[in-house]
């Protein structure tokens, strides 16, 4: 099956890193015209080099970066036809421990950063009669692990969110949908194991952090990338509203 998304139209934020840059270099081989959001300037125009994107900065932790962002995204594309929300790094800890200023920070972040950006691009979805919202959350949005919070907490109110949005875009042509992370090859996973006191390489590192997942291994950024194409595609017309596990059968919960 060929997926195409040909004279689609593409915006990613947290697009120059991991998931993002999977993404946006996979939506842009299946034809799209791309868009991604980021914060640093250097990865940011890497990534831009490698897969042809439109190159944006801005914070999207804020309603001001979020116009931004989106009116840039606007300009140059023409349209934004598929939304993903991506931007978010995992923050946790003990319950106690976690600040209000924290709180703010990460619920501003992956929470507000997807309400603000999606009614940005709402009305012209709807007019247009087409439109996809993908919302990157994780598998803690469906069974919060104890020292979860914040992450697990704002990720489980994107579940919801993307549940109240499905059933408002479906009479509009407008499918909204959530893919959750397990343990997948990222940035982030490059970061703890620059951080990890062991002394492993990366291969033997990563098959370590692979073992508790029943598929024996982490995932691949592409194996991300291309579930989330299948949903942008007009091959996943007849989804909306669904949480999907992309983890290797880690979750608890189906």
């Amino acid at each position: 099956m060929q997926l195409s998304l040909e004279n689609r139209t593409a915006l990613i934020t947290g697009g120059s890193k991991g998931l993002g840059l999977a993404m946006a270099r996979t939506f842009a081989e299946a034809g799209a015209r791309v868009a991604i959001v980021a914060r640093g300037e250097a990865d940011l125009h890497t990534a831009a080099a490698a897969t042809g994107a439109v190159p944006i900065r801005a914070d999207i932790a804020t309603a001001e970066g979020c116009e931004a962002a989106f009116g840039e995204a606007s300009a140059v594309l023409g349209r934004v036809d598929i939304l993903v929300n991506n931007a978010g790094t995992s923050q946790r800890g003990a319950f106690p421990q976690v600040t209000d200023a924290v709180w703010q920070q990460d619920l501003d972040l992956k929470l507000f950063a997807a309400i603000r950006l999606t009614r940005l691009a709402w009305a012209g979805m709807a007019e247009r009669r087409w439109g996809r919202v993908l919302n990157v959350l994780n598998i803690g949005a469906k069974a919060p692990p104890a020292e979860g919070a914040p992450t697990a907490v704002s990720r489980a109110a994107g579940m919801a969110l993307t549940k109240v949005l499905a059933n408002e875009g479906a009479p509009l042509g407008i499918l909204v949908n959530a893919l959750l992370v397990g343990i997948i090859e990222s940035d982030q996973w490059v970061r703890r194991h620059a951080a990890d006191p062991h002394g492993l390489s990366f291969e033997e590192w990563k098959a370590e952090a692979g073992r508790p997942v029943p598929l024996g291994r982490i995932g691949r950024p592409e194996e991300f990338a291309a579930t989330a194409l299948f949903l942008a595609s007009e091959a996943g017309g007849y989804i909306t509203g669904t949480a999907i596990n992309v983890d290797g059968g880690r979750s608890p919960v189906v």
